[in-house]
């Protein structure tokens, strides 16, 4: 008898077994076969741009990257927009001249670097744009920058060009070309303070720039860093991208390369996102959060004081990451982070089915806080008046206590319609000529955040979400106050 049961127990452990396994595999054969299923692969998704920088790279100096930038940008043109077929012409594809996408239509191509030196800058910055971004997304920054500082765009390896540039990418790229414009920034300077302002992984390369340096008991390159909606930690399905591309190429389905094929219509921002892309985030972010959890306490004190702006919701990067993999980790040294609550009005909490705010309460209230902290917040539920709440650590470095709250009203407003931020629109204000809200009749050219389309779902091939998402931050006037109030604190 128990031998019978012994024996029936294995047959019924194995068909669970083997079952499992049908079930995987069935599922993994229908993810691909509706992966593969999407719209053709485009010129620019599958052409090799030979001109690209990587870290083996043999430069030594800034100027040679942005005369290897030049060539690869005239391969660009030969290899892409001149061989684009008349079937894939629309009057929003980037890539088609005279198109409303053409980047021609702005005043200067934000694809590429630029530099804008000023004859005895008091000081320099350095801008950082995001994954599948272009130095555009600073652009807002730079503006007001402009002709108060040295100012410096970098275009990062692999972006500005075509989206195929981000499926042989790797992040030691984006480190080596930041190693190569900090330099030049630094030797422009002379001596003069630097401040780096990164955007998402922008951020997560420039805070690896100066983690590498503490750890090899090196000074910092950086007076300051300025972080906007940074890459410091993803959620856990970005760590399955790098399994979907090793599929990909064991099959020879090179659609299984991209997370999503979209109309190229943003002129300055990839639509279509390689898979390989966020698999570089990710490592990045372990990269990070790795060293940082090694280094001493002497040597987190090495770490240049950070000024962060992040919104509570964030369907890119992880809020709590911010918080708990960085600021928890950093000593008193003037680190400042502000986070952009959602628009709390009634109708708005009322529908929401997970509050943003819950995960991150237990740490923004601890009394460990060695940080000055913010959240903009609606000033009741009933107004979409905004306020600065502060937490942790007042000016004065005093720990701020339930009944002893710093709180300053603005002169800023939620808009209508608007219940919250995104992860792509804190550095962009309202008159922003691609992504903000005014309307410019005078510009034959796309205006992505005017856009405001109504129809059935399902019927554009891009996706409903994406036209919805907020593009641009009506708390940006705000956000270049704290910018300013920083700065000067850390030149004094």
């Amino acid at each position: 008898m128990k031998a019978i049961i012994i024996g029936s127990t294995k047959h019924v452990f194995l068909a669970a077994v083997y079952a499992s396994i049908g079930i995987v595999l069935a599922l993994l054969v229908t993810g691909v076969y509706f992966l593969n299923a999407r719209p053709e692969l485009s010129l620019w998704h599958t052409v090799e741009l030979k001109n690209e920088f990587h870290y083996d790279t043999q430069l030594t100096h800034f100027s040679e990257y942005l005369a290897l930038e030049e060539q690869l940008f005239a391969e660009v043109e030969r290899k892409v927009v001149q061989k684009i077929p008349v079937s894939e012409f629309s009057p929003v594809n980037r890539y088609v001249k005279h198109s409303l996408s053409d980047p021609a239509h702005w005043s200067q191509n934000w694809n590429r670097s630029f530099e804008w030196p000023v004859a005895n800058a008091e000081f320099g910055v350095l801008l950082l744009h995001g994954m599948s971004d272009s130095p555009y997304a600073l652009s807002n920054v730079a503006a007001h920058f402009k002709g108060k500082a040295h100012v410096l765009g970098l275009r990062l390896p692999g972006h500005g060009t075509i989206p195929s540039g981000l499926t042989e990418l790797y992040w030691q790229d984006l480190a080596a070309a930041v190693d190569l414009a900090t330099a030049h920034m630094r030797q422009a300077l002379k001596g003069k303070p630097l401040f780096v302002v990164g955007f998402s992984t922008g951020a997560a390369v420039a805070l690896n720039h100066e983690l590498e340096r503490v750890r090899q008991d090196k000074a910092a390159d950086y007076t300051g860093m300025i972080f906007i909606s940074p890459a410091i930690g993803l959620a856990p399905i970005a760590a399955v991208a790098r399994w979907q591309s090793w599929i990909g190429r064991l099959l020879e389905l090179d659609k299984l390369q991209w997370n999503s094929l979209q109309v190229e219509y943003d002129p300055f921002k990839y639509n279509s996102f390689a898979v390989n892309a966020g698999d570089v985030v990710y490592q990045l972010a372990l990269r990070n959060q790795g060293m940082l959890a090694e280094l001493t306490a002497a040597q987190r004190m090495q770490i240049p004081s950070i000024l962060t702006f992040q919104s509570v919701v964030d369907a890119t990067v992880s809020s709590l990451a911010v918080v708990d993999n960085l600021y928890q980790l950093l000593p008193d040294k003037g680190h400042e982070l502000v986070l952009f609550d959602m628009n709390r009005l009634d109708i708005n909490v009322k529908l929401i089915s997970n509050d943003p705010l819950t995960f991150l309460q237990h740490s923004i209230n601890s009394e460990q806080l060695h940080y000055r902290g913010t959240v903009v917040e609606n000033v009741s539920h009933d107004s979409t008046q905004v306020q600065a709440r502060g937490f942790g650590l007042n000016q004065q470095g005093e720990w701020l206590t339930q009944n002893n709250k710093q709180v300053q009203t603005l002169d800023l407003f939620w808009p209508a319609g608007v219940y919250s931020l995104s992860h792509v629109a804190l550095p962009f204000g309202i008159e922003d000529g691609l992504y903000g809200a005014v309307i410019k009749s005078d510009h034959r050219r796309i205006q992505i955040g005017a856009a405001a389309s109504r129809g059935e779902r399902g019927l554009y091939s891009v996706p409903a979400s994406e036209m919805l998402r907020q593009k641009w931050n009506p708390f940006f006037p705000y956000l270049l106050e704290r910018v300013d109030e920083y700065r000067l604190a850390q030149m004094q």
